[in-house]
């Protein structure tokens, strides 16, 4: 009987022994393997980046590569199409202070100073002022010159919104001044100047030609009316 109950004990303690070494080895063995999984999968991973095979991140650039250099002159947009893009566009005629500090505080202007690409002149008779489409318009043409142009080129804003009382003092001044109501009096017109690029006041015919190179393209895309002012040597822009 003794000797019956010292095989059962010893037989126990054989199964336990057995069952703790078999415990301790299997977690170390699947251990082993995810690592050896994990290096693999790195392998594989590094192998295909090496072979060109991984698809890379996209960035967001403008979309301007191979645009068609204008090759003439941008066309002129008769001043009546203007008006009835200012009209159709604005928020109506702004006659004086009062009516630019209420579109001011409805939101339904907004400031411009600078940007990519262009960049705010001290403004005399006009107001670093348009309406919210007009400047997401006017970061576009900056953006687009800029890429074309070159990093850290600008052009130079010399005009944008003008009350009706502006307008009416300015035509005192400037006999060029266009009579009756202007398209800068809706939030909607700015002028880009064609004899300062960088900051810098002098004729640059590269610069002047990569933005007429944009300005003719957002004017064939239907986003904006153009004339060349040549007695105040700028491009007037109105946004469509």
């Amino acid at each position: 009987m003794d000797r019956s109950i010292r095989l059962l004990t010893l037989s126990f303690f054989t199964i336990l022994s057995l069952a703790s070494l078999a415990f301790s080895f299997f977690p170390k063995n699947i251990n082993y393997h995810e690592e050896e999984s994990y290096l693999n999968f790195f392998k594989e991973e590094e192998e295909k980046e090496t072979a060109g095979l991984l698809v890379p991140i996209s960035v967001d650039l403008p979309e301007i590569i191979d645009l068609p250099r204008n090759k003439g002159n941008l066309t002129k947009d008769v001043y009546e199409d203007h008006l009835e893009a200012a009209e159709s566009n604005g928020p109506g005629i702004i006659e004086d202070e009062w009516m630019l500090n209420q579109l001011l505080y409805d939101k339904e202007l907004v400031e411009i100073n600078k940007g990519p690409g262009y960049q705010l002149e001290p403004l005399t008779h006009s107001h670093p002022y348009v309406t919210p489409h007009s400047k997401k318009v006017l970061e576009e043409i900056g953006q687009m010159y800029e890429v074309l142009a070159g990093e850290g080129n600008f052009f130079s804003i010399s005009s944008a919104t003008r009350t009706m009382d502006q307008q009416k003092n300015l035509k005192k001044r400037n006999r060029n001044a266009t009579s009756g109501n202007s398209s800068h009096s809706y939030g909607v017109s700015f002028d880009i100047s064609y004899i300062r690029f960088n900051g810098v006041r002098d004729y640059n015919l590269k610069a002047q030609k990569n933005l007429e190179t944009v300005l003719n393209h957002f004017q064939k895309n239907n986003k904006i009316y153009v004339i060349k002012e040549r007695n105040q040597s700028c491009y007037h822009v109105t946004v469509r």
